[in-house]
């Protein structure tokens, strides 16, 4: 017998399609090694050795595990395929005692026949280097999360925490915000064109004036400019007729599937994550059973296999003839940053179709699935061609421009249509323009001239804002879910609609490092480390090296803001009310969760009570589904702080919930499905039921 060793058991049914009777599939589910989750753990006189612990709640199962282990004829690992699964490996590898070149370590980038085979027949030493970078990043973010977050407390408000990529995400969205605020309108005007031309109507332009760019300012200026028009005829000094081409986007990588899963289909980042990994995994598909329709998910390289590629061709081939297949596949360029360690997001099967799965899959896998084997069909297909007319009227001096543009060939848009923002559109563009020659006088059946003002910078979505972090090199496709909720969930940040509006709380923290901590958390050194830890992996650095040049400046910098005097914690406010417990007066307190009140006396009292003012009383943020009623779930906190969350059609429906719900019942004993930390779950302790949704903290 042979074992192989994965991380989530929602894996097992699919690899068993692949491997004979000889193989059995042990699940660690998730790390069974780690730092420990309340303590520092790292000795930073040692050389900053970190002190690893298995896990409290997976001794039985390593005990399980060992005697597999030692009853098998060879132990395969095939933990994920990128750091963290490596690192996962390692620690499962120290747990059996295996030496450092034992060949254990598999990998696979899709639970396919093919890709399982292939690795079975390669396996390998673990890859040191990556799990050397996986430590350097968990090392380093101990270092921020422990050292820093008790200054915050100290010197903000209490339990109050900073990450190294969180506290970067969360200063674009409060940079932003303060560009908003200092942001003045600027007026301008535009002036357009209703034209006809053999009865056919048409919108040009106002864009020049004596052939130099020109948009007016103000009233007066149009005035000035309408009194010469007017006095003009419409006269064509430039037509020009152009045959253009737009190329297909390429296959997904994780932001960009998380961008357009929000923008086109709704999909928070979050949930958005947690379907794509249950692809992953395997799903049930009907006639088929359960099996994984998608590569690994975390990834930023748009490289395919030469043998996907082949398929998707002959795929569009055969669907909608050669004219649609381009001459020559499309490859297309992966950054430099990236870490190519996997291929972009695809369907690992042409043959399984979005509607073949639409019956047996959530309808959160339904769509996304249909999303990425679209992109991936679109990204393998001929270019969409266009034949563009411009038009340049010259009325005494002013130019006015009319554009059209007709499809000739749909191309890869035959499949899929890139998102675009409504304030971003270019509404200018015509469709097909009516005949016209070079010097004729076409007649204008009014003008319309429109006062407008510039716009301030808009505020982040879940999308736009991993769109940044992923241009700006902050975090990896591993963290940009974890990092993005936490912003909401640490109440640094609240949502208005899909936009990102820092708290006060928020704005505080980012002033206070911005004071303190400028030159560690900003996105430029943010976006280097990351180079450094990429440096680690491919064994161009050392990474307790890396971490000793990070910790001297940063401990440099934490003494010096510990010692300040600077605070930006509310002094407690007095007020009339008297304390039932001890007589004495009630403060009005800021906490972690606003504003509360706790009695003058304390510690010798610790009376507290909820407090209430208009501020106080608006909605918290949204957060889940309600499982009774499909509405949306509301966070709350209790009179003692304790955060709930409760049905938005209360008293209608009076569902609560400690743990945020998806909406959705168990299938096998149909109480609510809750989140809970990585793992999606029944709520019934006696229910067994979850699904492990892998979300890499950072």
């Amino acid at each position: 017998m042979k074992l192989v060793i994965i991380e989530s058991p929602s894996k097992r049914e699919s690899l068993k399609k692949y491997l004979g009777s000889d193989y059995e599939i042990f699940a660690t589910k998730g790390h069974v090694r780690d730092l420990p989750p309340k303590s520092f753990a790292i000795d930073i006189k040692n050389n900053f050795e970190p002190r690893y612990e298995i896990l409290a709640d997976k001794k039985e199962l390593i005990s399980e595990l060992k005697r597999k282990a030692e009853k098998a004829d060879y132990v395969y690992i095939a933990t994920d395929p990128d750091r963290e699964g490596e690192a996962i490996s390692w620690h499962v590898a120290h747990i059996l005692d295996y030496p450092a070149d034992r060949k254990c370590r598999i990998q696979f980038n899709e639970i396919s026949k093919k890709a399982v085979t292939k690795a079975l027949e390669e396996p390998r030493a673990i890859d040191l280097n990556l799990v050397d970078a996986q430590q350097a990043r968990r090392v380093m973010d101990r270092l921020v999360g422990y050292k820093l977050s008790p200054i915050l407390c100290k010197k903000i408000a209490p339990k109050l925490s900073a990450g190294r990529v969180q506290s970067v995400a969360l200063k674009l969205v409060v940079d932003r915000e303060k560009e908003i605020e200092a942001f003045i309108p600027e007026e301008y005007w535009t002036v357009t064109a209703n034209m006809e031309k053999s009865g056919q109507g048409f919108k040009a332009n106002l864009t020049t004036k004596n052939k130099k760019k020109f948009v007016p300012k103000n009233k007066e200026e149009v005035d000035n400019a309408l009194a010469d028009i007017k006095q003009g005829e419409f006269k064509i000094s430039e037509l020009k007729k152009s045959n253009t081409k737009t190329h297909a986007l390429p296959p997904f990588i994780t932001s960009t599937m998380q961008q357009d899963a929000l923008n086109k289909l709704g999909m928070s980042v979050k949930r958005t994550s947690s379907s794509a990994q249950q692809l992953y995994e395997g799903v049930e598909v009907k006639g088929e059973g359960k099996m994984a329709l998608i590569t690994y998910i975390r990834t930023d390289s748009v490289r395919v296999s030469t043998d996907a590629q082949e398929a998707c061709r002959n795929y569009i081939r055969k669907l909608y003839g050669d004219k649609f297949v381009p001459e020559k596949p499309n490859n297309y360029h992966t950054k430099a940053s990236a870490q190519d360690a996997h291929e972009a997001i695809r369907p690992i099967s042409m043959e399984i179709k979005p509607e073949d799965i639409k019956e047996t899959v959530s309808p959160d896998n339904y769509k996304l699935y249909k999303l990425i084997y679209e992109r991936f069909l679109a990204s393998q297909m001929a270019d969409a061609e266009y034949s563009n007319v411009s038009i340049t009227f010259d009325v005494n001096g002013y130019g006015f421009k009319a554009s059209g543009r007709t499809m000739n060939f749909p191309g890869y848009t035959k499949v899929y249509k890139e998102f675009v923002d409504e304030d971003k559109k270019d509404n200018s563009m015509a469709g097909k323009l009516p005949v016209m020659e070079e010097g004729e006088v076409v007649p204008c059946k009014e003008i319309l001239p429109e006062q407008k003002f510039t716009k301030p910078p808009v505020r982040y979505t879940e999308a736009s804002l991993v769109k940044a972090m992923e241009e700006k090199g902050i975090g990896r496709p591993a963290t940009y879910a974890a990092t993005i909720s936490v912003l909401t969930s640490r109440t640094y940040c609240e949502k208005e609609g899909k936009y990102f509006v820092p708290t006060k709380l928020g704005r505080n923290v980012i002033d206070y490092l911005d004071q303190f901590f400028s030159s560690v958390i900003n996105v430029k050194f943010t976006a280097h480390m990351e180079q450094r830890l990429d440096d680690i992996a491919e064994d161009k650095d050392e990474w307790k090296k890396v971490i000793e040049s990070f910790w001297d400046g940063f401990s440099t910098l934490l003494g010096k803001a510990d010692a300040s005097s600077v605070t930006m914690k509310t002094p407690p406010q007095e007020t009339d009310i008297v304390c039932e417990k001890c007589g004495g007066k009630m403060l009005i307190r800021e906490g972690r969760y606003g504003k509360f009140l706790g009695c003058s006396n304390f510690p010798k009292c610790k009376n507290v009570q909820p407090y209430e003012d208009e501020e106080n009383k608006k909605p918290q943020k949204l957060a889940g589904k309600c499982p009774e009623c499909g509405a949306d779930m509301v966070e709350r906190f209790s009179k003692r702080g304790k955060k709930y969350y409760s049905c938005t059609h209360y008293p209608d429906c009076k569902f609560m919930s400690w743990d945020i719900t998806t909406g959705q019942k168990c299938p096998k004993c149909s109480s609510p499905i809750i989140i809970k930390g990585k793992v999606i779950k029944c709520s019934s302790h006696e229910c067994d039921y979850k699904v492990e949704n892998q979300i890499n903290e950072d």
